[in-house]
């Protein structure tokens, strides 16, 4: 990773705190933490794509925010970690059309497991029950705030003028 500028860090602590106000606003609707997770922060984990320098600030940003999680140390643990990989995987997305990719993916393979052993504390029936049921959720969920919210979000940046200098800078610095 290159320099890291004045403008690199103000942008990923603005993303960090839009990302935690954003999901602090969801759990006044149960929608951030509930049993059906729909995360409306998690549209703009697409901004790596964009604009690498928001990676950390997602990352922290779900670190916040997950702090009021019902699964504690766990998810604030394993949630940042399945957001971090995911921005890094974003960032190096070919195309806008599989930026959405690495947020569902991420969060689909690492958070269910951990949710449904915190739940359960055995791996029996009632774990892959529970695993089924967070997995099918999560993806649903993540899929509607990635593609359904986050892709048009990106198509809308990319339409700024004020921001297009910026995006093809990244553009040129991308191999």
């Amino acid at each position: 990773m290159g320099k890291c500028s004045v403008r690199d860090l103000t942008l990923a602590a603005m993303v960090a705190a839009l990302y935690a106000v954003m999901c602090y606003f969801g759990d006044l609707f149960s929608l951030t933490f509930g049993p059906v997770q729909f995360r409306f922060a998690e549209a703009l984990t697409v901004l790596p794509f964009l604009f690498p320098a928001t990676a950390p600030g997602l990352a922290l940003g779900c670190l916040i925010a997950n702090v009021l999680s019902p699964y504690g140390v766990v998810d604030m643990v394993f949630g940042t970690l399945a957001t971090a990989v995911a921005a890094w995987f974003t960032a190096k997305a070919p195309n806008r059309w599989l930026a959405p990719l690495p947020p569902i993916l991420a969060n689909l393979v690492l958070l269910p497991p951990v949710w449904a052993w915190a739940e359960v504390r055995a791996v029996n029936g009632a774990f892959f029950a529970a695993l089924g049921f967070h997995a099918a959720t999560f993806a649903l969920g993540e899929a509607v705030a990635c593609y359904g919210l986050g892709l048009p979000l990106l198509r809308l940046m990319e339409r700024i003028p004020a921001l297009r200098e910026t995006i093809m800078e990244h553009r040129r610095e991308t191999p």
